[in-house]
């Protein structure tokens, strides 16, 4: 076999959505952090710095940001409400104080963003830190990809709930001003909400630049509304002595024990966090969080803390009942608008986790849109918008308040963080060879708080928090099913393959007509024949004058660089296998890297050449493999999946598809 050197002349930058990473940092040597601190997008000083710190309030932090409209409200006007005294309010503050220390500052902001893939992150990035993820065959530890693609579908969940508990308390806040609103506060709700998701497919590019100045402005509202409040009982402050929770816990018992599963509302924020590291990289989200949010968030609900400690009445709506009478109107306006980019990450990341379990296997073929040429993650993908807001919008009417859905609000991100620190303890000790008395030291103090909040929550799963589980179980299915499923359909094809030394021997006996010109024929095994060709050869005993073997393949990491993107051999009787290697970030937009070709001889013209696609189709059976009903779930989401033509981008008008029938 020749090697064929590849064109280097087009700048093959990443998909439009997407940005291009090195291939390597200063971790590893595999393009993953070492874990003494993330790499991201290089280290931005100065003015980029500052833009992306700001930038980064309104895709980062929107979540945790808007949790102050709700979560001291339900601690105490919940459905586990405590007591307003003193010495609950006290209690209820310390507990929230450490839970943004240990969850959100020492978890996630000083460890868990150490753990980049390649810059990328989130449950899956990590997951595939942990160990190799292919989009087709099965990994040595099945049961820690599980867990991790576990994890993802609870995101899902969150990602209903989300859009709908912020969207919907902050409109209620029209009921602090008068009783007027109250029958309006439900279709107004449903109103945005399908305002939200119907601009979806026009991208958000053009507001986006507005979501950093409004979270700013949001920040420093909270920050101002808890300081009026702070000076005119600042005793308030002394909640951050820890003893506080502890007594919390002694006098009230099982019932302080439950409103702990409130308290986690607080911090509800982490794990979008993480997944959205790779917008921005470490260092903004870190600087943003020490310089304005956290102090930011901390003011605000020890300043309804300081209010509460005057007006226990406060408790109903403490948020809104902070600002003066002439504030409320803008208050729940500029509410809005922040739980509606609060809403807009959570989808977003829903579109990104989305593309990246597809590229990894574990999701059928969708048609993903790019709205954005330059913006990073601004992709569109229809099935998913759709149904997220039918989700969102049922979750609403179901529960029909926020305090309803604050009580099936937290069961699947708290799940998600006890995952996120098992796959993490994974590559703390494999990965980065810590050692093993700081890994397991690190790993039973954050599991210690994480099952602690999962346990506080277990108890609503009764009140609406088997929703979000549900939701993830069904996920969950569907992502394992077509995983396993696709690697007993392409297990099967290769049985029936002919190999490549098998099919030049064939061209060479039989000798078929060569028609001038060029043509590809996708293949998903680099080391066999396409049956497309091979039905081309026994039906048609025609061959073009040059042939290429394309297949593509998907790593663990996020991005690939140009130079590994390519790379093509020449077999002989002018027939070549190319392999183009993606990132499960990126859209394999297969015509665009073809213009890098170069083969021997006539020039190569991707623009020109015919794409033939073989389609494949299963029909479930008897035989071992799977369940009955798992195979026929199969069949009916590959019957649905988007085509390898729309997949890889192929041009409609030079797509021939020739289909074969395999029994799984």
């Amino acid at each position: 076999m020749t090697k064929v050197q590849s064109s280097d002349k087009e700048s093959m930058t990443a998909p439009p959505g997407a940005r291009r990473r090195p291939s390597k940092t200063a971790g590893d040597g595999n393009g993953a952090s070492n874990g003494n601190g993330g790499h991201g997008p290089g280290h931005p000083t100065g003015s980029k710095l500052a833009l992306l710190t700001v930038t980064a309030l309104g895709v980062v932090y929107g979540d945790i940001g808007t949790s102050p409209l709700y979560a001291l409200r339900e601690c105490f006007a919940g459905h586990y409400a405590i007591e307003v005294t003193p010495e609950n309010i006290y209690g209820v503050l310390s507990l929230i104080f450490w839970a943004l220390i240990i969850v959100i500052t020492l978890k996630y902001i000083v460890f868990i963003l150490r753990a980049d893939n390649h810059g990328e992150g989130g449950i899956l990035a990590l997951t595939a830190l942990a160990t190799p993820l292919r989009r087709i065959a099965m990994s040595r530890q099945r049961w820690l990809v599980l867990l991790g693609v576990f994890g993802a579908a609870l995101l899902y969940g969150d990602g209903v709930i989300t859009p709908a508990i912020s969207v919907l308390s902050a409109v209620e806040g029209l009921n602090v001003a008068t009783s007027f609103f109250r029958p309006y506060v439900l279709p107004l709700t449903i109103v945005i909400l399908i305002a939200l998701f119907m601009v979806q497919r026009h991208g958000t590019a053009r507001i986006g630049g507005l979501f950093g100045p409004i979270m700013l402005l949001w920040f420093g509202t909270l920050a101002v509304l808890g300081i009026t409040h702070i000076v005119q009982d600042p005793a308030v402050l002394w909640a951050v002595n820890p003893w506080y929770g502890v007594h919390f816990f002694i006098a009230n018992g099982w019932h302080g024990f439950l409103v702990l599963g409130t308290v986690f509302l607080v911090v509800t924020g982490g794990e979008a966090l993480y997944a959205d590291m790779g917008h921005f990289g470490p260092r903004p989200i870190r600087l943003a969080w020490f310089t304005y949010v956290l102090p930011a968030l901390l003011l605000n609900y020890f300043g309804q803390g300081s209010l509460l400690l005057r007006n226990p009445a406060a408790a109903e709506n403490s948020f809104y009942l902070m600002a003066p009478e002439w504030a409320l109107y803008p208050l729940v306006i500029l509410a809005t608008c922040a739980t509606i980019i609060a809403s807009q990450a959570l989808i977003s990341g829903a579109f990104s986790l989305t593309m990246q379990a597809e590229n990894l296997g574990f999701l059928p073929r969708m048609q993903i849109d790019h709205t954005s040429e330059t913006a990073f993650g601004q992709i569109y993908i229809e099935f998913v918008n759709w149904t997220l807001m039918v989700a969102c919008i049922a979750v609403v009417l179901i529960f029909r308040t926020s305090s309803n859905l604050a009580a099936a609000y937290g069961i699947a991100v708290t799940s998600t963080m006890v995952i996120t620190t098992i796959i993490f303890s994974m590559v703390a000790r494999n990965r980065w060879h810590w050692p093993l008395t700081r890994v397991v030291a690190l790993t039973v103090f954050f599991l210690i708080v994480d099952v602690a909040f999962f346990g506080a929550n277990l108890v609503k799963i009764p009140q609406g928090g088997w929703f979000p589980l549900a939701a993830a179980l069904i996920i969950f299915v569907v992502m394992t099913t077509w995983k396993r499923g696709s690697w007993l359909v392409v297990t099967r094809e290769r049985h029936m393959e002919l190999t490549l030394d098998g099919l030049l021997q064939q061209i060479k006996q039989d000798e078929p007509v060569r028609t001038p010109g060029d043509a590809v024929f996708l293949s998903a095994n680099a080391e066999g024949a396409p049956a497309a060709l091979l039905a081309n050869l026994r039906y048609n005993r025609v061959l073009h004058e040059r042939v290429l073997l394309l297949t593509v393949q998907f790593e663990e990491v996020p991005y690939i660089d140009r130079e590994q993107r390519i790379n093509v051999e020449h077999l002989g009787e002018q027939v070549y296998r190319a392999t183009f290697r993606y990132g499960f970030m990126e859209e394999p937009n297969v015509p665009r890297t073809l213009q890098r070709v170069k083969l021997p001889g006539e020039p190569f013209a991707p623009e020109d050449v015919p794409f033939f696609v073989n389609r494949t189709n299963v029909q479930a059976t008897g035989l071992p493999g799977m369940a009955l009903w798992r195979e026929r779930l199969y069949t009916l989401m590959r019957r649905n999946a988007a085509s390898a033509a729309d997949f890889f981008c192929l041009p409609p008008n030079r797509v021939f598809e020739i289909g074969t029938t395999i029994e799984m």
